[in-house]
């Protein structure tokens, strides 16, 4: 498929080293997009996943970038569409490595740090870009989490700024919609890469736990990033041209 193939400009994906991120770009390469993409610190990263983009025959630009940093992100996102020619598709899979813990064992400034490091860094990516998108009658999709829907006991730091990330994208795509931009969620459950990876190596999730996780999922298995970068692609495709607003678990039915 070459969803993408023809469409002027670029996607621009924040968080493009992480597990899911990665896969989102590479996904996007394939399907015939240019990419632009941010990341945090790991720069080694940053430059063999634009050697692999160049590799699909597709032209690749990295910027390292603090999406807490309002003037920071807004030039970064206005120099990509600058550099590309306009963006077409813009994502947000970024966001910090969040511990599971019960709030009641979370301060208020830990979950402000939250916040501001997930909802708040989300606007700051989407702000500046809704003119560009506009022009483009282009697409934001928003990777949260399955835990705005079932909640998963220790994990209300990650649910309630992802739930902010969510609500935001209703109102996005509830005002963009008159100007062809389309605004959706995808909300992984469980993977095998990603933040579920480094909970289970860090020991936060043990095998008695990871045993209950997969009792509760009907298809009795984790997921992997391919599986949210393909939801991904598939709403900022013209392929989901009547979706928005929406949020997509692909969760292996762990919300139901």
């Amino acid at each position: 498929m070459d969803d993408f193939a023809g469409r002027p400009g670029a996607a621009f994906v924040a968080g493009g080293t992480g597990a899911i991120g990665a896969a989102i770009v590479r996904l996007l390469a394939a399907r015939g997009s240019d990419i632009a993409f941010t990341y945090r610190a790991n720069q080694d990263a940053a430059h063999a996943l634009i050697e692999e983009m160049e590799a699909f025959g597709r032209r690749a630009a990295a910027t390292a970038l603090d999406l807490t940093d309002e003037e920071a992100t807004a030039r970064a996102v206005r120099g990509a569409a600058a550099d590309f020619g306009g963006l077409h598709t813009l994502v947000y899979a970024a966001g910090p490595h969040v511990p599971m813990t019960h709030l009641s064992k979370v301060t208020p400034g830990r979950y402000r740090t939250q916040l501001e490091a997930d909802a708040v860094a989300f606007f700051n990516l989407v702000h500046p870009a809704l003119s560009v998108l506009r022009e483009s009658r282009g697409s934001i999709v928003a990777v949260t989490t399955v835990a705005t829907r079932r909640f998963p006991v220790r994990d209300g730091l990650s649910s309630g700024a992802k739930g902010a990330v969510e609500a935001v994208a209703r109102a996005l795509a509830a005002e963009e919609g008159r100007y062809g931009v389309r605004v959706n969620c995808v909300a992984p459950g469980m993977l095998t890469d990603g933040m579920a990876s480094r909970l289970i190596s860090s020991g936060e999730l043990d095998e008695e736990a990871l045993a209950v996780a997969r009792r509760n999922i009907p298809l009795r298995r984790f997921g992997q990033a391919r599986d949210i970068a393909e939801a991904v692609v598939f709403l900022a495709s013209e392929r989901a041209g009547f979706i928005t607003g929406q949020a997509l678990g692909v969760d292996g039915g762990y919300s139901v």
